[in-house]
């Protein structure tokens, strides 16, 4: 498990917003990491996916990292911030946008 757990760190290090997500950006695997890329493509938020599938050891490492046991899960600076609901939530009642701003991640301004 700590093999997982520095892989995990490292890739939560490497750039500012990491989703833990089914799938790829381009090809998600299921609804949640494709929510989780629809809200983050929108505001125009560059990210990294890490697709969980193509290694078990971080698909149950990353649920043991951040006690949370459900993926897709969204990392910003470094910091935990949910799962898909939580980003949907966020995202419509215009928190996740002023979230990210606070942390000096760009976010496209949309007209509301």
């Amino acid at each position: 498990m700590t093999d997982a757990n520095t892989t995990i760190q490292n890739e939560i290090a490497s750039q500012d917003v990491v989703v833990f997500m089914k799938g790829t950006p381009q090809m998600p695997q299921c609804g949640f990491s494709g929510q989780v890329v629809q809200i983050l493509n929108y505001l125009g938020v560059p990210f990294k996916g890490v697709n969980v599938l193509a290694d078990q050891g971080i698909r149950e490492g990353i649920k043991a990292f951040s006690n949370w046991p459900t993926i897709p899960q969204i990392y910003v600076k470094g910091e935990f911030v949910g799962g898909c609901d939580i980003t949907r939530e966020m995202f419509q009642s215009g928190e996740l946008q002023t979230f990210l701003a606070e942390k000096g991640v760009p976010v496209k301004t949309t007209a509301a």
